[in-house]
């Protein structure tokens, strides 16, 4: 089934899905051949000053919800480094995010994300189901249509 979020990716590796080859991790744009560019210096800070992990993150997940985009309960286990947290910021638009557990039947939260929230999944919340339930739009001005940008920060291998 497509995805209701648009996505693009940055750093040396970009996660990718599609029918034929399903969800991972490749460094060149399925596309157009061509390599992701490099993550932001500002975003290397930000890992830095928040993941206590002491190597880089690989990828930079950039996902675009429009107002009706959602994003179902999932795990990030893509990977196969799980000591490295995955970091989350949210940018634009709040979002209703839901969390749960480590298994798919574990109870769930729900609370608001705002543009400029930072949400580390480190530690034992690694591998929580999350998902986001709704975008609120018109509620930030940062950018010039609603909607709502999300960057995930991920070290892919040990």
């Amino acid at each position: 089934k497509p995805m209701s979020v648009r996505m693009t990716n940055c750093g040396s590796l970009g996660w990718v899905t599609d029918k034929d080859g399903g969800y991972r991790y490749q460094p060149t744009h399925p596309e157009t051949g061509r390599p992701w560019p490099a993550i932001p210096e500002a975003l290397l800070a930000l890992w830095n000053a928040v993941s206590s992990f002491g190597k880089p993150p690989e990828a930079c997940l950039v996902n675009f919800y429009d107002p009706d985009a959602k994003m179902g309960l999932h795990q990030d286990r893509d990977e196969t480094e799980f000591a490295a947290p995955v970091v989350s910021v949210s940018l634009g638009d709040q979002c209703l995010f839901r969390v749960g557990g480590v298994s798919r039947s574990d109870p769930t939260r729900s609370f608001r994300l705002s543009s400029g929230d930072v949400f580390v999944f480190g530690g034992e919340s690694r591998l929580i189901f999350h998902g986001v339930d709704r975008i609120y739009p018109g509620t930030s001005t940062l950018l010039k249509n609603a909607g709502r940008i999300n960057l995930t920060l991920r070290r892919v291998n040990p």
